[in-house]
């Protein structure tokens, strides 16, 4: 009996750990930056754009997280069955939009910790670096990772609710326009899709789930289950995040463009508000790039045996390389751009790839994937895929 409770308590603890990776894979330092911008460009509309964002990027999470988890593959063999090569591709594509945002997302960190306590960010950046590196040379890295995600994910949530009550938001006329919206801006639901589920993000869980062998039919409702647990998280931090800016921007206050989601901060909760936004941007940053560094580094696993050897050591250096370059170079702002324009397209090339695979039996045996879920996933390939044209104009211009 206790033997039952222990595995049950245990399962419990890896699905929760799935949903908060992929939740604080997808709450990064961008995530702050982009719903400031938007929520000061577009208001209490803003709360349609989540809605919206939130149904596309939970279809996506839903299909891959499936066929990942059903297939018993992931996602570069995945793609590898499907057309033999693209596994490559894939992974490929993934690592270098991994590295280049593992970069933003160290220099994130360590602006969080110039908040705090005055660092300079590139010393901030390296005991960011540390910290992330100590957790993948834990001989538990897994249930490590799972922690520190779960830990500093809901205390995230703790402290920018306080700013959501703190800053007073009409939450009223949230709630309707929502629904009722006076103004919808496709641009920003696509970015909102691009960063919720983009790239790596997608991934991560479903990986993580298959690292403590939760596969096959047995565990689909566990599957289906950690997907729902993790977007909640992102929905929950996305809303309070609106909430607590839209209380701000609703009184007529101008953001600072420079730095926009700490200037709602501090003038929705004072200097305690800001130091919030110091916890919750470094906080952000590190967990991000844990996520990243795993995800990343679990595509090249199964394409070369000496990675998948060393698995922890190889996401040791993964982290190690964004640390150097931040801190020597910077944020190189070409590596960035290629990696952002090229991370337009792995969604629908990965999603695409899942439909594919989720019609295949000798992908998902007879796993039978919902009509519906199909459907919404084509949807999602097609309003991604518009999406990743554009940014081939950013790779064009780049290149003269």
């Amino acid at each position: 009996m206790k033997k039952d409770s222990a595995a049950q308590a245990s399962m419990a603890s890896v699905l929760l750990g799935a949903a908060f990776l992929m939740a604080t894979s997808a709450i990064g330092p961008g995530f702050l930056t982009q719903t400031a911008v938007f929520t000061d460009q577009l208001k209490a509309n803003f709360g349609f754009v989540i809605l919206v964002s939130v149904l596309l990027s939970l279809g996506a999470q839903l299909n891959i997280w499936r066929v990942i988890c059903m297939s018993g593959l992931r996602g570069q063999d995945v793609a590898n069955k499907v057309l033999p090569g693209l596994g490559y591709v894939v992974a490929f594509l993934i690592a270098l939009g991994g590295l280049a945002f593992n970069i933003g997302n160290l220099g994130g960190a360590g602006l969080g910790l110039n908040v705090l306590f005055g660092l300079d960010p590139k010393v901030g950046a390296a005991i960011s670096a540390v910290i992330g590196i100590g957790i993948f040379l834990s001989r538990e890295a897994g249930k490590a990772m799972d922690t520190f995600t779960k830990v500093l994910g809901l205390l995230m949530i703790a402290l920018t609710l306080y700013v959501a009550a703190t800053s007073g938001p009409p939450v009223g006329q949230a709630v309707v326009r929502t629904f009722a919206p006076t103004e919808i801006d496709l641009f920003s639901i696509i970015t909102l899709i691009g960063g919720t589920v983009g790239g790596y993000i997608s991934f991560a869980g479903a990986h993580r789930l298959m690292d403590a062998g939760l596969m096959g039919k047995d565990n689909l409702e566990q599957v289906n289950r950690s997907a729902f647990q993790g977007m909640l998280v992102a929905t929950v931090m996305r809303i309070l995040l609106f909430l607590s800016i839209l209380g701000v921007v609703s009184l007529g206050v101008t953001l600072d463009p420079g730095n926009p989601a700490a200037d709602a901060f501090r003038v929705g909760a004072g200097q305690m508000g800001y130091k919030f936004f110091g916890v919750v941007l470094w906080s952000a940053g590190i967990t991000s790039v844990v996520g990243a560094a795993f995800t990343s580094v679990s595509f090249l696993r199964t394409l070369f045996e000496t990675i998948n050897r060393n698995v922890s050591y190889w996401i040791i250096g993964f982290i190690t390389a964004s640390a150097l370059i931040f801190i020597t170079i910077g944020q190189p702002v070409t590596l960035l751009v290629i990696a952002g324009s090229l991370n337009g397209l792995i969604l629908p090339l990965s999603l695409g790839t899942i439909l594919v695979a989720s019609q295949r039996k000798d992908i998902v045996g007879d796993y039978k994937h919902p009509t519906w879920l199909l459907i919404f996933g084509i949807v999602i390939v097609l309003a991604t895929l518009y999406m990743g044209i554009g940014s081939l104009k950013g790779i064009a211009a780049l290149w003269g």
